[in-house]
């Protein structure tokens, strides 16, 4: 049966489009962290029950080299110039704030060595092609004024300017965060309280995030990496959000083997570990293969043909010189590391293709859910 894809309401179409397309945030929002919005637990389940997860897009002709454009958008390896900026940041990835004019903040991944670097420019650009929701994050070099030479490391010793290559650059998806408390996010299982009755999106949506999460083995999958984001307003005293959207946020140890711990080197643009991890379980039925991590929300999550038919459609539109492009752009040739071994652009497109396979030709039974293995385990 083939799945009809589904529109959020007329009224919130052109919040969509700008969704999908990146446009520039307005100046008020242009930091590294848009303002939430603290809500009720009663008001995010409402959100969470009207949520959408996708949006149609002209996924063959999506530009993956370039990827988002925008007036506050950059080029491939472009070098952004900008002032340090010492501010707290979350994570043990390596890191750092700096400003560009008066008050536009960046947030900077960097480092040859991180695998996030590589990871988020080409996960996030596979979301925004195939019309998930997601941040635009670009590949860029920064010289920084007045960086330490490694902020993650020591904020004290202050140079003049540092030049940070390979390192990525990341703009917020358009939209308020609605939290009950801050980086609350959401779990994976959560999806399963959208309501289609509702207006919320539809399970095969559902499940196609979750298989394409199976698909990049997003490892670091706890509620924090995931944003609950009222798109085009709505939030507040006027109402309850209109048009609100589960996305997911931080993406950067994908493209590698999910493990337990989230560790970079396996889990984040490591081709043999990729290439090699196989789509689904020896389980009968659709049971995605992803192995759970110690702080994740979702493993293994069991897939409806629905779903899996849904997502295999928007993959098979993708032509081996967009996923060229995407690799290329991403600089995977370029992640090496002493337990990393390089792997060239046309490696990778070949890989991709086998997995995608994996998901195409797959049948998934109406009894897939229920010969999945009982138990605690999370399914998402």
């Amino acid at each position: 049966m083939r799945v009809r894809p589904s529109f959020v309401p007329l009224a919130a179409s052109w919040v969509v489009a700008a969704l999908i397309a990146g446009i520039e945030m307005p100046a008020a929002a242009r930091t590294g962290r848009a303002e939430s919005h603290k809500i009720s637990t009663k008001a995010r389940l409402a959100a969470i029950r009207r949520a959408q997860v996708w949006a149609r897009t002209p996924v063959a002709t999506m530009d993956l080299k370039t990827g988002p454009v925008g007036t506050d958008a950059f080029a491939a390896n472009e070098l952004v110039t900008c002032k340090y900026l010492d501010k707290v940041m979350t994570g043990a990835t390596p890191k750092f704030t700096c400003v560009r004019g008066q008050d536009d903040e960046l947030r900077i991944k960097y480092g040859a060595e991180n695998g996030e670097v590589y990871a988020e420019v080409a996960t996030t650009r596979l979301l925004w092609a195939l019309g998930f929701a997601a941040d635009r994050v670009y590949p860029v070099r920064v010289a920084c004024q007045g960086c330490p030479a490694d902020p993650h490391a020591n904020k004290r010793d202050r140079k003049e300017q540092v030049l940070f290559d390979p390192a990525s650059l990341e703009r917020k998806m358009t939209g308020i965060p609605l939290e009950t408390s801050p980086d609350s996010g959401w779990a994976w299982p959560e999806l399963d309280q959208v309501q289609e009755a509702a207006g919320g999106a539809p399970q095969a949506h559902r499940d196609a995030l979750k298989l394409l999460a199976v698909f990049l083995q997003h490892t670091d999958n706890k509620a924090a990496q995931q944003r609950l984001v009222c798109v085009g307003g709505g939030e507040g005293k006027a109402g309850p959000c209109e048009n609100p959207w589960m996305m997911v946020q931080d993406v950067g140890k994908t493209f590698g083997r999910a493990n337990l711990f989230n560790r970079d080197a396996p889990g984040s643009v490591n081709f043999e570990q990729w290439s090699q991890v196989p789509i689904w379980t020896d389980a009968p039925g659709c049971i995605g293969n992803l192995a759970p991590s110690q702080s994740g929300s979702l493993d293994n999550p069991i897939i409806g043909e629905a779903g899996r038919k849904f997502l295999a459609d928007l993959l098979v539109q993708l032509t081996d010189g967009q996923l060229r492009d995407l690799f290329e752009a991403a600089r995977f040739p370029q992640r090496k590391t002493a337990t990393v071994r390089a792997a060239a652009s046309d490696q990778w497109v070949e890989a991709f293709k086998k997995k995608r396979d994996q998901v195409v030709n797959r049948s998934c039974s109406a009894e897939s859910r229920s010969m999945a293995p009982s138990g605690p385990r999370s399914q998402g």
